[in-house]
């Protein structure tokens, strides 16, 4: 930990400092406080967040290091999965022991398993609680599976993946491949994860329903913002290192950099894995905000949406995927609403929820063809002409 600290520069302090900045007016003007803000708008602020340190996941894995993964929006779900089995078993438990205590008699625990059972799994024709489920009432050990069990599906896809030396689009292929098995798999009912309906009533936090969302959304949003903060640190140390001088020149030149004896592989595996994590850990704080996740989030889209996010914003360099994830987080939160009045051309009816898909495809093509190295480029070029006049 102090190594990261000291290697931090100017610029990441700035970061850090900028985003507790952001978060201490957030909180004052929010519901809690002043009542400037609205809760709802605080959960987006948080959601977005998350989807900034996914996008530094991503960045990490491609920008620096050339591997486009368009499945990592399947770590950033599996997150969601692992925390909201939990989340979801020990609300359910809460609610079926208060409807239990009316009773004259206490009910033995074989009773409240079977009435979680029948609660959560109902929906699906279920009574029986999976066996994937075994830990769901134990929090430490399902923050420990958070990072273990994404950090292995990266491990042993890279592993299969990177030792067969498969490469570009081949490899983008295999990824999104990977997401959309998963996708499928969790579809089916029988997959112990309320197939199509997902998990559900996520915001609910055990042991704090007495508190109102304006205080849980101010404590998520806190918490996304030191996950964000030491996820950009951390990749930060990596790229500025000398592990992210290597993992950049495989970038450039991978025959280069094996032909002067480095291993490419156990590199390129090590940062995928880091990078899985990272994306799982803002699924983790992403869902509960969100309250709901289902198989549709794992759709292969998805991960698209991730890679234009860091195309918009400046592929291979940690600030410019923050940006590019937030600024479309935000502005298609804003279009999708449905509060914007529809734009009636005469010939035309623009409803923005409709077309903010193809203002998104437009906003890419725009920024391709313009501004190549994403908005952080476009903004360091009208600084640099700012300070030379």
């Amino acid at each position: 930990m102090l190594k990261l600290i000291k290697t931090m520069d100017f610029k990441t302090i700035c970061f850090c400092l900028f985003f507790i900045l952001f978060s201490l007016i957030i909180t004052l003007l929010s519901d809690l406080i002043f009542g400037s803000i609205s809760t709802n708008f605080v959960k987006v602020l948080g959601k977005t967040l998350m989807l900034c340190l996914a996008a530094i996941a991503l960045d990490l894995v491609w920008g620096y290091c050339g591997i486009l993964s368009l499945g990592h929006f399947a770590f950033f779900a599996l997150g969601g999965y692992l925390i909201g089995m939990w989340l979801m078993y020990e609300r359910t438990k809460e609610i079926i022991i208060q409807a239990f205590a009316e009773q004259l008699l206490p009910p033995t625990p074989s009773e409240i398993k079977e009435a979680i059972g029948i609660q959560i799994f109902g929906v699906v024709g279920g009574s029986e609680i999976p066996s994937i489920w075994i830990f769901a009432d134990y929090l430490f050990i399902h923050l420990f599976l958070i990072i273990f069990i994404p950090g292995l599906l990266a491990l042993i896809f890279g592993w299969l993946a990177f030792r067969s030396r498969v490469t570009g689009v081949y490899l983008s292929i295999l990824t999104q491949a990977m997401t959309l098995a998963l996708s499928l798999y969790l579809l089916q009912n029988d997959s112990g994860l309320r197939g199509n309906n997902g998990l559900s009533g996520l915001q609910n936090i055990p042991g704090f329903t007495s508190f109102p969302q304006s205080i849980i959304s101010i404590l998520f949003l806190w918490a996304s913002t030191l996950a964000l903060i030491l996820g950009f640190i951390i990749a930060t140390f990596i790229t500025k290192s000398k592990l992210g001088k290597l993992i950049q020149g495989i970038r450039d030149d991978e025959d280069r950099i094996r032909f002067l004896g480095y291993n490419v592989e156990t590199y390129k595996l090590f940062v995928f894995v880091i990078s899985a994590i990272m994306a799982a850990i803002a699924g983790a704080l992403y869902y509960p905000q969100a309250g709901i996740v289902n198989p549709s989030e794992l759709a292969p889209i998805a991960s698209i949406y991730l890679a234009v996010w860091v195309s918009i914003g400046g592929r291979g360099k940690l600030i410019g995927a923050v940006i590019g994830a937030a600024f479309v987080s935000l502005i298609s939160s804003f279009f999708t609403s449905g509060q914007i009045p529809d734009l009636n051309l005469g010939f035309i009816i623009i409803s923005w929820v409709d077309w903010w898909l193809i203002i998104l495809g437009l906003s890419f093509v725009i920024v391709t063809l313009f501004t190549p190295g994403g908005l952080i480029s476009a903004f360091e070029n009208i600084y640099k002409r700012s300070f030379e006049r």
